[in-house]
């Protein structure tokens, strides 16, 4: 596929997710919350952390802004389900990477995901916070779940 079609795919990607947001509605019995802002752009993410037998069984999230960070949400919480936190935060080691690359790294799919759609993102430094907002969240979720 070439850069061009590959590029064209990582924005449908991005855009479905946006679209057809997974993962939205807080629920009562979250082990952890964390609510973070992005001070540039104004975008929100809400995330929780539903956990059992020391695994992350659901993340979910409210939030709203640009399609970058609802879309990176998005994917995040189809990404984490039924890990536990050693595994996320690997994930979240991975995508942070992949976005302070500067779009010189691809990612990995198997580690990240739809989320290697953000490969692109990382060229434009202020999206960066954008796609990373959620990740932030879930960052900051984990260190209120406990001992790992």
């Amino acid at each position: 596929m070439t850069g061009e079609a590959l590029s064209g795919l990582y924005q449908e990607i991005i855009m479905d997710h946006s679209r057809r947001p997974h993962g939205v509605g807080l629920k009562p019995s979250a082990a952890a919350e964390s609510h973070q802002i992005n001070p540039t752009c104004g975008d929100e993410i809400t995330l929780q952390l539903q956990v059992d037998g020391g695994r992350i069984v659901q993340a979910s999230w409210e939030g709203h802004g640009c399609a970058i960070s609802q879309s990176s949400a998005s994917m995040l919480s189809d990404l984490v389900v039924d890990l536990d936190p050693a595994e996320v935060t690997e994930k979240i080691t991975a995508f942070r990477e992949l976005m302070h690359s500067k779009g010189t790294l691809e990612g990995d799919e198997e580690v990240l995901g739809d989320a290697v759609a953000f490969a692109g993102t990382a060229r434009y430094v202020a999206r960066v916070k954008c796609a990373m907002l959620a990740w932030v969240a879930l960052e900051d979720a984990l260190t209120r779940v406990g001992p790992r």
